[in-house]
């Protein structure tokens, strides 16, 4: 086993990496630029080293985190996920330094990160994928032609693409002149490469991932699925495990093809095989993630694996320590990204000290965050600042329990998304379990309500104040 390793990232999932080694008996390493000197996984870290003053690009600089590693005597990296998890270059700079890479192999990511290159493997695989472009497209007027014979609506995705950036939904040859040029120019800045392939687009699907583990022995096994279907212009708001909207059948079909998938590339470590499962019920391959997932944590709620762990110990080259029959799920989970944004100005950062924070508790109710009160909130970095998940039996249990557990949280000093969440809890149509991708874009309704609920509570709290006072 490993005995120091160095977290390439910052934030909730560095403490959560770092609590993992904790109980492993494994030294962490963080790392952190002048922004994050007082992040939480800096404090909770056994060593932590400054990356200088950028905000970012330490966290993106390949040689420098290997380098560090191999200085500070680390014989392991965990890339956490976002910054450099899913770039080849950091797992084959470990790999030439004598580190190891808590992942799959740098060819792996490069095979799967290349998204033509993924479909064509599971189309080898035998797995179902929607209809599309052969390859990258060449120019304007291949993707006119194109789309002609998929048929609109398409989407044109970035070929690197990942965390929903570098995709535009086209339903007219107007859209699609207009978007061309836009999705090349995103997939540059984003990551580096300028290459677009398309796709026939799935009107309104669900959208249904599948968390499998792989070692180095040959043994494959799936956790079962995930439901990421309430997102927000392709970010993922609220995740479900299992799916309340499939039945026992395609639960154990999607998770066979996952396990396929996933020997087909001779994938190891754990991984996500995402599909888009349309209203007649035919699922398609989307793509897959090559590292743990933001919403790991309702597979581990339901299942009871450590995913992490078992991250650290496949690394180690351990064989799994159980197989698919071994492998049972209980209730249901629901996972809501707590983010730092304003719905009701179209959900605008909301950076800043954080005056005060409560943490929800009670049965069935986990956190995850990097947060505290006195906490600055930095400008630079994604806007999710908690995970709450919840636990239950049933799905109105769960359901339940996340608007207590939303309503026990408190943030103050900056706004949150959690009134919009309420609502969404409120909506007969998510309490029913039959939702898909386009629920956010259809009840536009819930911002305004969530917006009239913040004023209400603020009101209510300023009038008890009063009285209060008064009654003094």
């Amino acid at each position: 086993m490993f005995r120091k390793i160095l977290i390439a990232n910052r934030g909730e999932i560095a403490v959560r990496i770092i609590r993992a080694c904790a109980e492993m008996g494994i030294r962490s390493v963080a790392i952190y630029s002048d922004a994050d000197r007082y992040s939480l996984h800096v404090k909770k870290a056994d060593e932590a080293y400054s990356l200088g003053t950028d905000p970012l690009a330490g966290y993106l600089n390949v040689h420098r985190i290997a380098n560090l590693a191999a200085a500070a005597g680390c014989d392991a990296v965990h890339p956490g996920y976002g910054f450099l998890s899913e770039n080849p270059r950091l797992a084959d700079a470990c790999t030439r330094r004598g580190i190891t890479f808590i992942g799959p192999t740098a060819e792996v990511i490069a095979r799967m990160g290349d998204k033509t290159e993924a479909r064509q493997a599971m189309i080898a695989a035998g797995l179902p994928v929607t209809p599309g472009s052969e390859g990258n497209l060449a120019s304007l007027d291949e993707a006119l032609e194109m789309a002609e014979t998929l048929g609109y609506p398409v989407m044109l995705k970035a070929t690197s693409g990942g965390g929903g950036r570098g995709i535009r939904r086209c339903d007219s040859p107007q859209e699609l002149k207009g978007n061309f040029e836009r999705v090349i120019s995103e997939a540059t800045k984003a990551f580096g490469r300028a290459e677009v392939f398309m796709e026939k687009c799935v009107v309104n699907p669900r959208h249904i991932e599948v968390q499998v583990l792989a070692d180095s022995h040959g043994n494959a096994i799936h956790l079962f699925e995930r439901d990421c279907s309430i997102q927000r212009r392709n970010q993922k708001l609220i995740e479900i495990a299992p799916s309340p909207q499939i039945d026992e059948a395609q639960r154990q079909y999607v998770g066979g093809l996952a396990v396929i998938a996933t020997k087909a590339v001779g994938y190891t470590n754990a991984g996500t095989v995402e599909f888009l499962l349309d209203s007649d019920g035919r699922f398609y391959f989307m793509e897959m993630n090559t590292r743990i997932q933001v919403e790991h944590t309702i597979t581990e709620t339901i299942t009871g694996v450590d995913i992490v762990e078992e991250q650290i110990r496949i690394a180690a080259g351990q064989p799994l320590r159980f197989a698919q029959g071994d492998v049972n799920r209980r209730g249901f989970a629901i996972q809501f990204r707590v983010n730092a944004e304003d719905p009701k100005n179209n959900f605008f950062p909301s950076f800043g000290r954080i005056s005060r924070y409560y943490a929800p508790g009670g049965p069935g109710v986990r956190t995850d965050t990097a947060i505290y009160t006195g906490y600055t909130v930095p400008p630079y970095y994604d806007s999710m600042l908690v995970k709450i998940i919840v636990w239950a039996l049933t799905w109105e249990d769960a359901v339940s329990r996340g608007q207590r557990a939303l309503r026990d949280m408190g943030v103050y000093g900056i706004k949150t998304t959690i009134p919009y969440y309420l609502e969404i809890l409120a909506n007969k149509e998510f309490r029913s379990g039959s939702f898909n991708t386009g629920f956010v874009e259809g009840h536009p309704e819930l911002i305004e309500y969530s917006c009239k609920r913040r004023k209400d509570e603020l009101a209510a709290a300023i009038g008890a104040v009063i009285a209060a006072h008064a009654g003094l």
